[in-house]
């Protein structure tokens, strides 16, 4: 691969519980890219074994912005490319490195204080 691909990772809830349960990260990709080339280009970013590349397009939603004394624009959201990319068993990526360090640690025990009322 002569140019190097940009790939910036979806950072979500459900992104988040594929990639804990299933070994799937999810990307937003380039719209001219391939399976192959994505597939590559997160093995030699991540120094990780691919197993399987889904891709998919999303088409961007109708948005209708309202102005003042009446005039109204349409526009739409932009499109976008996104590869669910699944790992050999054993390897991971650190996309959510705050998750995994909260759970390494252990909890910490605060005491709390009770007011206490005088009575006269």
């Amino acid at each position: 691969m002569s140019t190097t691909m940009i790939i910036r990772p979806r950072v979500s809830e459900k992104a988040y519980n594929m990639s804990q349960e299933n070994h799937v990260y999810v990307f937003e990709v380039p719209k001219d890219s391939s399976k192959q080339s994505v597939a590559s280009a997160v093995s030699e970013q991540f120094k990780v074994t691919v197993t399987n590349v889904n891709v998919t397009n999303i088409k961007g939603k109708a948005k209708k912005t309202y102005r003042k004394r009446g005039g109204r624009t349409a526009g739409s959201t932009n499109d976008i490319k996104k590869a669910y990319v699944t790992l050999k068993e054993g390897d991971s990526i650190a996309i959510f490195p705050k998750e995994d360090e909260k759970k390494d640690a252990k909890p910490v025990e605060t005491k709390s204080k009770k007011a206490t009322r005088s009575s006269k």
